[in-house]
């Protein structure tokens, strides 16, 4: 029995209680029964609504998972590889200027496609010895 219901007993027991309209206790009970009523027609609406609004949620976590798979593909190195251990370093695209941050697997394979624009970056470091790179640490200390 849903609330609406319970009004509807309790106004049924007061008319077959035979409550005059000229007794004051009557009259605060019916108050308190109509009252009840609005109160029962409220919990109704705002279920409705409820259920509305969780019927939405569902649609928008669906759709948003959708959009997850896509965005981290499982076939995408970039999110699957990504260990803790590993050096990443921070390359900016010359083409759109965005920062990547890429493992040192990445480098030593020579290249990455920029997520932001597609530019193919290349690292070669065929032309690197070991003095220059003992020039370079060097130079940061």
């Amino acid at each position: 029995m849903d609330a609406n219901e319970k009004v509807a007993y309790l106004r049924g027991l007061m008319d077959g209680l035979k409550m005059g309209e000229d007794n004051d206790t009557a009259k605060v009970l019916r108050a308190i029964v109509d009252v009840l009523g609005d109160f029962a027609e409220e919990i109704d609406e705002l279920s409705e609504l409820y259920d509305e609004l969780s019927d939405q949620v569902d649609e928008i976590d669906q759709d948003l998972s959708i959009v997850e798979d896509d965005l981290y593909d499982e076939d995408d190195d970039d999110f699957d590889d990504f260990d803790e251990d590993s050096e990443y370093y921070e390359v900016v695209c010359p083409k759109c200027g965005d920062e990547i941050c890429v493992s040192e697997d990445v480098l030593i394979e020579g290249g990455v496609e920029c997520p932001s624009c597609g530019e193919n970056l290349e690292f070669d470091f065929s032309t690197l010895t070991a003095d220059s790179i003992n020039d370079d640490s060097s130079e940061e200390e």
